[in-house]
This record gives structure tokens, sequence and C-alpha cells, in this order.
């Protein structure tokens, strides 16, 4: 099956809109949305999606942590690649990425918490162990924090699954950080 990397003009119209905000905000649109608009309603779920997200109680930090465990969890090439570079512009420290990059140890125990709880989500397809969510509340999170995991999972496992499906190519943009898991 061929999955078309859409531009604004080849989309779907009702996709349009959306491929024109994404190029206003990332000065292009990126190969995942282009993808996506061949089903306008899963791109519009996916940015509205991440709208929420983005609104929740975690910081910029904690929500790349959650997206790229997930993504690392799920072995998305592409969305850890795209993460690693969305990261950097959220000021998210260099140390924390790696760690998610090459699966070591956050050193801030509390995002380690977080990390893990959220791969653990992720790996156990939302049926993590007593003693990860222990852990997770250990570290000071709460049952907010927790829904707000599974929100996030949710959002990376729609861009991991399309990109698996579609064979998205990863953007020139984010070459500089591309990642692989035989990295």
């Amino acid at each position: 099956m061929n999955f078309p990397v859409n531009t604004i003009e080849s989309a779907p119209e009702s996709a349009r809109p959306i491929l024109s905000g994404a190029q206003k905000g990332f000065g292009f649109v990126p190969n995942l949305l282009a993808v996506m608009s061949t089903a306008p309603a899963l791109l519009e779920g996916y940015m509205t999606l991440a709208r929420i997200f983005d609104g929740s109680s975690l910081s910029a930090t904690e929500r790349q942590i959650v997206l790229l465990a997930a993504s690392r969890e799920n072995g998305c090439a592409y969305c850890m690649s795209v993460h690693t570079a969305l990261a950097g512009m959220q000021k998210v420290a260099t140390s924390v990425t790696d760690a998610l990059r090459n699966d070591t140890a956050i050193a801030d125990s509390k995002l380690q918490a977080l990390r893990l709880f959220a791969a653990a989500v992720t790996r156990t397809r939302g049926w993590p162990e007593a003693e990860d969510l222990a852990a997770f509340e250990a570290a000071g999170y709460g049952p907010q924090q927790a829904l707000e995991v599974v929100l996030g999972v949710g959002l990376k496992t729609i861009s991991n699954y399309t990109t698996h499906i579609a064979g998205t190519p990863l953007d020139a943009a984010f070459k500089a950080v591309e990642w692989s898991a035989a990295a």
C-alpha cells in the first residue's frame, strides 16, 4: 500500500487548513502530518490531542519525556528524532533527551520515575504493575499526572503506529538528530 506524503495542495480539502497551520508554525509541513492528512479525521484528532496534552499539568520537559519514552518503547525512529528536536526547542536539558535516546537513566529521580512509568504504560498496553504506579506516586506524582501519561502515550501511539504503517520518511529538518534503535 502506498501512503502519500501530501502537500497542502494535494491533501484532502478538510485537511488543508490544519496543514496550513502547521506550515505557519514549523515553517514547513512535517511529513507525519502530510501522511496523516490522507485521513483528515486522524490528522484533526492527533492535532487536537496534542493541543490538549500541551495544556496538561506536566511541564514541557515532562511531556517530552512521556512522548520520547512511548516512542522508544514503540520503536519509532521518526518520532524519537522529531521529539529530540522539539525537546531542544523547548529547552529540555540535553542530558534528559540523551538518556531517553540511549536508554540510560535520567539523573533527576523524579523525571526518571516519570520515564519508567510512561514506558511501563506503553509496554504493558495500559496494565502497569502496582509497583510501577507506586514508584510513580512515591516520586511525587498523583492520579492526575498518571492519567495525563495515558493521554501522552495515546497521542504518541497514534503517531508511532501511523509512522510504522505508512513508512513516514524523516524530514530533512530532523536529520541532524536522527535516531535508530541500532545506534
